[in-house]
């Protein structure tokens, strides 16, 4: 039966994901299973996004309730569900003002946008950002000129121009390719794709004090890390360090497709305006109510308490596992988005894994990347490490 499916989808999709040879079906809390009925622990959790585990009812619920009523109108008018999702997004994030769109990928546009209107409302006449080497923030044009990783940039150059590239966790890096035309800093305060590499809290707080002695706007891509990945709301909030403007996407709609971006006031007050930029699907009814529920949960649930609490065992397990393992280089990340670095292809033991039962991911060129639904138990984290330990034997 799988067998259809996959030759199926091989024949009518463009190719541009190499898939694992599984069919999944359906989910529940922490597991996913397989059209055969083979069951799996989840600790990829769709790269990062179903945060709140699969069918859970509640958001079901929610958008059940929103589909039966409506789920577009378009931004043309207002609807009931947009104003309290981004009242309890912005809250959350700690900004001012939020701008919905339908992924990652637009919301780093969003960002960039606004800060090249903020500088030309501003009359600097400054246009140039600097982003960070190793970096991921999407694969648009625009998106793909701030990313730091060259076999993503590429086949696709010429690019947007006025970007330069410093050292990830070196100050005096990003002070060097600073000019008089460089509008903004741009950053993943964790940098999940390229390797899961958290920034130094000394090095968040030179940027912002940088940026603010040349009137230079930090941007931080919480894409991945946010949303309570890492034991905060949003990571920005565990460094002190405010973001002049912040992207976000995956875990705010628990697996419905949103992305956003929010602001302080002083940029709202002197950047976007009617016209400027727009979505036609962004920020409809249904992906609303799918964000204001999942608020609710987190808050209602203290899920960041739990992701400190459960986080805190997953990285014990994960260092047992560096110690005990000679292929593991070495752990990364915090919370409940971790790596291990390998001396080995990810790819063999991710296949190993799956074999076992457990799905996981890569990042970067060597590291195994786990990050599972935010419900996980430290039960689940033990039967992860049993599978995983199996998957690196």
């Amino acid at each position: 039966m799988e067998n259809k499916y996959i030759q199926e989808t091989e024949q009518a999709v463009l190719h541009t994901y190499n898939k694992a040879p599984i069919v999944l079906e359906w989910g529940d809390g922490a597991y996913v299973y397989d059209t055969d009925g083979k069951q799996y622990l989840d600790f990829a959790a769709g790269i990062a996004v179903s945060s709140l585990g699969h069918g859970c009812q509640e958001l079901n619920e929610a958008v059940k309730e929103q589909i039966d009523k409506l789920y577009h109108t378009s931004n043309l008018y207002y609807n009931e569900t947009c104003g309290k999702a981004a009242s309890g997004l912005a809250k959350a994030a700690g900004m001012d003002k939020v701008f919905f769109c339908n992924s990652g990928t637009e919301a780093i546009e969003g960002c960039l946008k606004t800060a090249r209107k903020y500088a030309y409302t501003k009359g600097t006449g400054r246009w140039q950002f600097i982003a960070m080497k190793n970096s991921f923030h999407g694969r648009s044009m625009g998106a793909l000129s701030v990313t730091g990783r060259e076999p993503y940039r590429i086949p696709f150059e010429p690019l947007v121009p006025g970007v330069s590239f410093a050292e990830f966790n070196n100050l005096e890096s990003v002070r060097q390719l600073i000019t008089a035309e460089t509008c903004a800093v741009i950053l993943e305060p964790l940098q999940g794709e390229g390797g899961i590499h958290a920034a130094a809290p000394e090095f968040l707080q030179g940027l912002r004090k940088l940026c603010d002695e040349h009137d230079i706007l930090l941007i931080f891509d919480e894409i991945q890390c946010g949303m309570g990945r890492t034991g905060s709301m949003f990571l920005w909030q565990q460094y002190g360090v405010k973001p002049d403007i912040m992207a976000m996407a995956k875990a705010i709609g628990s697996g419905l497709p949103v992305g956003a971006f929010a602001v302080t006031g002083r940029v709202a007050s002197e950047s976007l305006t009617p016209g400027d930029h727009g979505t036609t699907y962004g920020g409809n009814p249904l992906v609303c109510a799918a964000v204001s529920k999942t608020l609710e949960i987190f808050e209602k649930e203290d899920l960041t308490a739990h992701v400190k609490e459960v986080g805190a065992y997953l990285t014990a397990g994960l260092d047992a596992v560096a110690d005990e393992f000679d292929c593991v280089l070495e752990r990364r990340g915090m919370g409940m988005i971790q790596g291990l670095a390998l001396s080995i292809a990810p790819g063999e033991v991710i296949t190993k894994a799956m074999k076992e039962g457990l799905l996981v991911i890569s990042a970067g060129n060597n590291v195994l990347r786990m990050v599972p639904p935010l419900i996980i138990t430290r039960e689940q984290v033990d039967e992860m490490l049993v599978k995983l330990k199996k998957a690196l034997s």
